[in-house]
C-alpha cells in the first residue's frame, strides 16, 4: 500500500475494535468491517484511534488488531493509531504496522501537555522515535485529550517535522483554526498538509467550506461522510446541508461523551457488521431506552436517507 502523503483527502473512516460478549477481539467482524468501508467508498480507515478502545488492549492484541485489518484492506489506507505512555511501544507498534503495509500511524498528545514549547518538543521526540520515514497524524482533539493547540504550534510541528503530512482536526470550535491553517499556506508559512476532520462530524458541513480535505470520524454512516465531503467539493452545498442536516439529530445523539460508542456500535451491529455492540470493560453498556431512541432516531433519518432503514436488530452472519 502508498504511504500516506500531504494529498490525501476524502473520507478515512475511524474504525470501532469489533470485540466478542466476553470481551475477545472479534476478528470476522473486523474483516467484515474492513470489506464493508471498502464497498461503500472509503478512501481509508484509521484503527486504534480513541474510538478504537486501543487503551484496553495489551501490545499483542493492538498488534494484532492493526495487522488484521491492515492485511484485509487491500484497496483502503490503512492509518493505525499508535499514541502511548513511552516511545518503545509506539515505536515497536509503528514500525510493525508499516512493514505490514499501513500508509501510515496517527499520534496523540498525553494530557500532561501544557505549554507550546512542551507540546512541540514531544511530537520532535515523537517523530525521531518512530523514524523519519513513516508519515505521521498529528491528532487535534482538545475536548477529550486536554491540550491545546493554537495554529502556530500546529505550523512549528508540522515545519519541524517533514514526515507530518495530515492534521486530524477535531477542536471545537474549530472553524477558525482551519481558515488560519490554510492562510499560513497561502502567505508561503506553512507547506502542504492535508486536514481531515473528527469529531464525530459534528461540524462537516462547515470544515469542508473552511477548507477541510475531508472527513477522518467514525459515524456509524460513513456513507454520509462521504456524501458531504463529494457534494461539498462539487460546489452543491444547499445538498450537502440538506442531507447532513437529516443525519444531525443522530450524530448530535453519537456525540454524548462516554454513550457515544455504544451508540456507534449498536448501530454498526443492527446494520449486519458487527456480530456485537460489546465494548470491552470498563465500557458503557447501551440501554433499552436508549436503543429505542436510536431506532425512533434512525427512522427519521431514513425519512429523508433510505440507508437508515434499518431492519430489526440482528446479529451480523457468523
Amino acid at each position: 500500500m502508498t504511504k500516506l502523503t500531504a494529498q490525501a483527502a476524502g473520507t478515512f473512516a475511524i474504525a470501532p475494535t469489533p470485540f466478542h460478549d466476553d470481551g475477545r477481539i472479534d476478528e470476522a467482524s473486523i474483516d467484515r468491517l474492513t470489506d464493508f468501508y471498502t464497498d461503500v467508498g472509503c478512501d481509508g480507515v484509521t484503527v486504534l484511534g480513541i474510538l478504537g478502545e486501543a487503551p484496553k488492549l495489551d501490545a499483542a492484541e493492538a498488534e494484532q488488531v492493526a495487522l488484521r485489518f491492515v492485511k484485509r484492506a487491500k484497496k483502503l489506507q490503512v492509518i493505525v493509531g499508535v499514541s502511548a505512555p513511552g516511545f518503545a511501544t509506539m515505536r515497536a507498534l509503528a514500525k510493525k504496522s508499516m512493514d505490514a503495509g499501513a500508509a501510515g500511524v496517527m499520534i496523540a498528545p498525553p494530557p500532561h501537555l501544557r505549554t507550546d514549547d512542551q507540546i512541540t518538543g514531544y511530537f520532535k521526540q515523537a517523530q525521531e522515535a518512530i523514524g523519519d520515514d513513516i508519515p505521521w497524524v498529528l491528532q487535534d482533539y482538545p475536548l477529550t485529550l486536554t491540550v491545546q493547540f493554537t495554529p502556530a504550534v500546529i505550523r512549528k510541528i508540522v515545519m519541524d517535522s517533514p514526515s507530518c503530512v495530515m492534521l486530524k482536526h477535531e477542536d471545537w470550535p474549530g472553524l477558525e483554526k482551519i481558515s488560519t491553517l490554510r492562510n499560513f499556506q497561502k502567505d508561503g508559512s506553512l507547506r502542504p498538509l492535508s486536514i481531515l476532520v473528527g469529531n464525530g462530524g459534528l461540524f462537516l458541513d462547515f470544515e469542508m467550506e473552511r477548507g477541510a480535505d475531508g472527513a477522518m470520524t467514525g459515524y456509524a454512516f460513513p456513507e454520509l461522510l462521504i456524501d458531504v465531503v463529494n457534494l461539498s467539493k462539487a460546489g452543491k452545498r444547499d445538498a450537502a446541508h440538506d442531507l447532513f442536516d437529516a443525519h444531525l439529530p443522530l450524530i448530535r445523539y453519537e456525540q454524548q461523551p462516554g454513550v457515544g460508542l455504544t451508540v456507534r456500535k449498536y448501530v454498526l451491529q443492527k446494520r449486519g457488521i458487527i456480530s456485537s455492540s460489546a465494548q470491552r470493560k470498563p465500557g458503557a453498556v447501551i440501554t433499552p431506552q436508549a436503543r429505542a431512541e436510536v431506532d425512533y432516531l434512525l427512522s427519521r433519518v431514513a425519512r429523508v436517507d433510505r440507508r437508515a432503514n434499518l431492519q430489526p436488530q440482528s446479529s451480523a452472519a457468523g
